[in-house]
Formats: structure tokens, C-alpha cells, sequence
């Protein structure tokens, strides 16, 4: 099962690593892989996809879904969603909990926490001799449509060498990558701005969370268990007992183990999916609140490519994020949406595939001469002339996840996602509209994709909502506390759907935590 830890669930982070000093045995059930730089997808031959719907044929790095007019992204391994982002770091702002949130979560409350999570991962801003020209672009953009005070660079949880520099020989050569072995005793590199934040950091500078907590977890005596799918949990008497399936060469084999107390931090769709068949199917949680499922969010996420025709830009060099310009307080002039606007880049798969083919083609083969010809032709930077302008939107935050039947195995249930675009018009919209005009503004020329202006259809890796906090049943399926609604012995740390800022360190799992030789009664995230 799969763990997600958004701004709200920072201090989350903390617990399996102190249960462990503290003397307690502590499991993490991890669905995906412990992945490691030579084992990250490269060519056709990787392992790119989880399927959920067999994952033990197919546990590779990224979870796709379509649901409804919506694909949603996640990341599949130890490790959780932080292997996939782009490990931006922002700190909510305190408005955003005025409205949604239990009365005892706020910015204040939430403060050190914050401080505490940057100090572990961390967060830095990129060099500002290191920035990117997609940067550069944002800050000219944001100033010639009179809102330079508006564009910042946003903190990352990347590892930097200041004395690093593009115009160095062979710049983005993993042996540029400076070696250090961080305090949890993880051997780390610093950043090469390869592009490949998204696909696994190869000189691992990204600071993803098995290098840091999970990796204190360990070192305290946690054990990490990966390719461990949860299916379902039950309360026996005063404790828990978790079903899971081990995803063995191609099978499934199902296991359990009894704990007292469980913590899921599964994401918007794991810690969801999961209470909803706890619910709906296999009966064992029946008293679960009808708002479970409620208040789900795609973040407002999009992207517009824009395409300069006399000016590199060169989207799949350097850090996938740097920068933001900010409209999150809805300014009237620009339509009253509140958005996020972020430089966005991509890995160079093309690259990657032809590269990672030449090591293995024949040495005078036609394949060979053929790759050679095909890189030689495509260069190193196919899309030096495009832009991605990314970012999130404050959306309608009301679509709703349920357990529904599949089209070709009816008697089958799977998630399922009913979501209705037009209610998040304003928000989305309202930053497609900002991203033409920055574009323009800089002699660009935005093309909106059709999935959105003829399909309306979003692309989402930051999910959220559905197993919301809230300070009794109506509000949704967790409790700000120990606890969901009910019963009281189940925790669920979610940030509520309609906050737009987020931390991208995000997390995989299910723990459990036991004393002395058996499982006791307590379970902890990872």
C-alpha cells in the first residue's frame, strides 16, 4: 500500500524513527520496490509501470490511472512519491486553514513542524549562479506583465554544490557530482542538473525521503518491508490485524500481522481505497462515515508547453522545478483564480532510451549505426526551443472517490473517481489564461493541450483529498487526531484538498509497531 505526507502530515514523518529509539519495533509495509541508481526504468526493458491491477507482474516506478476526465500519477516504491517529484518545499500559508480544517490544525500549530521537516530534508533554493534559463524566463515573464514582486524561487530539497556551473567541461557528467555520506549514513552526490528528477536522481542529490527518515528508521531498528501491498485491516478485540499479499516472482501471497495501533499514510488514493473496501467489500470497518471518498482534488495541476523559436530554453536541463510566481491570494485583475504558476521541466527520455540501447547494441551492427545516427540527428536537446509552464490551482476540490465495477471483469470492483471539470473552471482556468499571457509576454507561443480545451481532461501527480482530517464524521474519513470516524485506533495524516501549497516529499506505506518479540499494538508511518 502507498503512504503520501503532504504539508499537514510533515510530523508524521517523525514517528518511526522516534518509536524505534524509543525501543519499539517498528514494520513499514511498502508496496513498491526499494529502488537504488541501477535498478531506475531507462529503456523499453525497465520497469516504468505499476499496475494496479496486477502488481505482481508489473511493480515498476510510476502508478498511471485514468479516472473519469482525470490521469492521475503516483509514485511505486520506498520512498513513496519524493523518488517522482521534484521535491519543491513550501510551506502552507496560514489563510489556508481558515476554512475546512479542524479547529486544532493551523499554521501556527504546524510551524516548527515545517522548520523541523526543511532542517531534515534539507531545503535550499537554487544557486543563483545555477539558474536554470527556464528560471530566467520566469522572472523576466513575471516582470513584464507588471508582477515581478510576485516571482521567488521556491526551496528544494536537492543538494547543490555552489562551485558547480554550467560552463564547466561536461557539466551534467555524474562524475561532476561532488560524494557525501549524510548523517543517517547514506551516501549522497550533489546536483548535476541532469533533468532526471522525475525517473530516479542518479547521483542521488535529490534528497528523497529512504535517504533521510527512512533511512534514521532503519538505523534505529525499523524494519522496512517493500513489495508489501495492504488489502485490507480488522479490529480483533483491542488490536489490528493488517492483511497484505507479498508480491513474490509474479504471485501474490497473502500474510497478515497483528498490531495494536496502525498508521496509514497510503496518499490520497491508498488511504482511501483502502477504507473504502474495509467498507464496501470486505465488510470489516462497516461503520466508516458516508463522506469517505468526499473532497478529492487533483491539486489544479497543468501544464502549457510555449514554443520560442529564437530562444533556447532547454526544459530537460536542471532541476524539474526552481521558481514560482505567486496569485494564490486571487488577484481581481487577473480574474480572481488563485494559482501557483512553476517552471516545469522534463527528463530526456529520448536520450536516455538511445544511450542505455548503445550500451547493449551489437558493435557493428545496423541497430548500432542506426542509434548513432539517431542521436546525431536529434541532438542532445530536442526541445531546446519549449517552455513548460506548470503550476496548481485552487480547484473545485469536490470530486468523489468510490469502489465501482470494471467494464471488462464486472465482478470486479476498482477505484473509481467522479469528477466534473467545469466546477474547477475559475481555478485552472484562470491559470491557463496567466500562462498564455507570460508566454506572449515573452515572445512565446502557448499551445494549450486539447485534453483540456476540447476533452477537459487534468493530468495530476499531487492527488489529494478523499480520506480528509476533520473534527467529527461529516468532514470526512481521519481524524485530526488519533483515530478516523470511527473506529478510534486508525490514523490518517492528509493534508485537506483545498490547500494548493504542498511539501513533494512524499511517502509510501502502511507501519506497524511492536514491543518486544511480537507485534504490540502500535503501528507507525513511514
Amino acid at each position: 500500500m502507498t503512504k503520501s505526507l503532504s504539508a499537514a502530515a510533515s510530523a508524521v514523518l517523525l514517528w518511526p524513527a522516534g518509536l524505534a529509539k524509543a525501543g519499539r519495533q517498528v514494520l513499514v509495509l511498502e508496496r513498491g520496490r526499494e529502488w537504488a541508481p541501477e535498478s531506475y526504468p531507462r529503456d523499453h526493458q525497465g520497469a516504468w509501470i505499476w499496475n494496479h491491477t496486477c502488481p505482481e507482474k508489473q511493480n515498476g516506478w510510476i502508478d498511471f490511472r485514468l479516472m473519469d476526465q482525470m490521469w492521475v500519477a503516483q509514485g511505486a516504491g520506498v520512498g513513496g512519491g519524493s523518488l517522482i517529484y521534484a521535491n519543491v518545499s513550501l510551506d502552507a500559508d496560514p489563510s489556508v486553514f481558515d476554512d475546512g480544517w479542524p479547529a486544532a490544525i493551523n499554521g501556527n500549530v504546524l510551524a516548527p513542524y515545517y522548520a523541523m521537516v526543511g532542517e531534515m530534508l534539507g531545503v535550499r533554493r537554487l544557486p543563483e549562479n545555477q539558474w536554470t534559463e527556464r528560471t530566467r524566463l520566469m522572472k523576466e515573464a513575471a516582470i513584464a506583465i507588471g508582477e515581478g514582486h510576485r516571482f521567488r524561487p521556491v526551496e528544494l530539497a536537492v543538494t547543490f554544490d555552489d562551485d558547480w556551473r554550467y560552463d564547466q567541461p561536461d557539466a551534467h557528467n555524474p562524475a561532476r557530482s561532488k560524494t557525501w555520506v549524510n548523517p543517517h549514513g547514506k551516501k549522497q552526490g550533489t546536483c548535476i542538473h541532469c533533468g532526471y528528477c522525475d525517473i530516479g536522481c542518479q547521483v542521488h542529490a535529490k534528497n528523497t525521503l529512504d535517504l533521510n527518515y527512512l533511512a534514521s528508521a532503519r538505523n534505529a531498528g525499523a524494519v522496512i518491508q517493500p513489495l508489501s501491498l495492504v488489502t485490507h485491516l480488522k479490529q480483533i478485540g483491542n488490536h489490528w490485524r493488517v492483511h497484505y499479499d507479498r508480491l513474490v516472482d509474479g504471485r501474490r501471497e497473502s500474510e497478515y500481522v497483528d498490531t495494536k495501533e496502525v498508521i496509514l499514510a497510503a496518499g490520497s488514493l491508498g488511504s482511501t481505497e483502502l477504507l473504502l473496501r474495509c467498507r464496501d467489500q470486505y465488510r470489516t470497518l462497516p461503520n466508516l462515515p458516508t463522506s469517505l471518498g468526499h473532497g478529492w482534488s487533483s491539486n489544479g495541476d497543468f501544464l502549457t508547453p510555449a514554443l520560442y523559436t529564437d530562444r533556447k530554453i532547454s526544459p530537460t536541463v536542471g532541476p524539474t522545478i526552481s521558481s514560482a510566481i505567486d496569485f494564490l491570494d486571487g488577484p481581481q485583475e487577473h480574474g480572481g483564480g488563485r494559482f501557483f504558476v512553476e517552471d516545469g521541466g522534463f527528463p530526456n527520455i529520448l536520450a536516455t532510451y538511445i544511450t542505455a540501447r548503445l550500451k547493449s547494441a551489437p558493435r557493428f551492427s545496423l541497430e548500432r549505426r542506426f542509434l548513432k545516427l539517431l542521436a546525431k540527428s536529434i541532438g542532445n536537446d530536442a526541445f531546446a526551443n519549449v517552455m513548460p509552464w506548470f503550476g496548481q490551482a485552487v480547484d473545485g476540490a469536490d470530486g468523489e472517490l468510490y469502489l465501482g465495477r470494471r467494464w471488462v471483469k464486472p465482478w470486479e470492483k476498482i477505484l473509481k473517481l467522479d469528477w466534473n471539470p467545469m466546477r474547477s473552471e475559475a481555478g485552472v482556468g484562470g491559470m491557463v489564461a496567466m500562462h498564455e499571457k507570460l508566454s506572449r509576454a515573452t515572445g512565446g507561443r502557448p499551445l494549450v493541450p486539447a485534453t483540456w480545451t476540447v476533452l477537459r481532461q487534468l493530468v495530476t501527480p499531487h492527488p489529494l483529498g478523499g480520506c480528509n482530517m476533520a473534527a467529527g464524521p461529516a468532514g470526512g474519513g481521519g481524524s485530526h487526531g488519533p483515530g478516523v470516524w470511527p473506529p478510534r485506533a486508525v490514523r490518517h495524516r492528509r493534508r485537506h484538498s483545498a490547500a494548493p501549497h504542498r511539501v513533494e516529499s512524499v511517502q509510501n506505506h502502511c507501519s506497524a509497531r511492536r514491543a518486544g518479540g511480537g507485534f504490540d499494538d502500535q503501528a507507525a508511518p513511514r
